[in-house]
C-alpha cells in the first residue's frame, strides 16, 4: 500500500468509527480503506479490504471494530510507516539513493579517468629491490621440472 495511504490510514483509524465486514455500516462506521481515502489516501486497494475482512473474520455483515484489531491495524501502520522512512524510502531515502549514486559515478569516472600503473618502471624497481635476483626458471619440487622463463626470487 502507498506511503501516503498508510498514513491517511493511521490518521483516519484514529479519528472515525471503524467497522469490519463493509465498506460503512448502518451506524455511520466505515471501513479503514474508506477512512484512508476521505482522509486523503486517494487509492483504490480492494486486496486491502479483503484481508482485514479475512483477518478480524467478519462473515455475517457489519460490525465495529474491537479494540485489539483496532490497536493491531494501528500497530502495523506505525510500524510500516516508521520502517519505510528508517529503511531508506521516501524523501530521505531518494537523498540517500541520490548521494550513492553520486558516489558510484564519481568511482567509475575516477577509475576510468586514473593512469594506468607502468610495468616497465615497476620491473626495474623490483630489480633495484636489494633482496631480489633473477633465476633461470623455477624448479618443481614434487616433479623436478623446471619452468623456463625469468622469475624473480629471494
Amino acid at each position: 500500500m502507498p506511503f501516503e495511504t498508510r498514513e491517511a490510514m493511521l490518521d483516519a483509524v484514529q479519528s472515525n468509527s471503524i467497522i469490519v465486514g463493509a465498506y460503512t455500516g448502518p451506524g455511520g462506521g466505515i471501513c479503514p480503506m474508506l477512512a484512508a481515502h476521505r482522509n486523503g489516501g486517494r487509492t483504490s486497494f480492494a486486496s486491502f479490504a479483503r484481508a482485514w475482512d479475512r483477518y478480524t473474520g467478519a462473515v455475517e455483515g457489519a460490525r465495529p471494530a474491537s479494540e485489539r484489531e483496532l490497536r493491531t491495524l494501528t500497530t502495523m501502520l506505525e510500524s510500516s510507516i516508521a520502517l519505510e522512512a528508517s529503511s531508506g524510502e521516501g524523501a530521505l531515502g531518494e537523498a540517500i539513493a541520490d548521494h550513492r549514486e553520486a558516489q558510484m559515478h564519481r568511482a567509475v569516472r575516477e577509475e576510468h579517468h586514473a593512469p594506468a600503473p607502468d610495468l616497465a618502471d615497476a620491473l626495474e624497481e623490483l630489480e633495484r629491490a636489494e633482496n631480489y635476483s633473477p633465476s633461470p626458471g623455477r624448479m618443481n619440487c614434487i616433479s623436478g621440472t623446471m619452468h623456463a622463463g625469468e622469475v624473480r626470487s629471494r
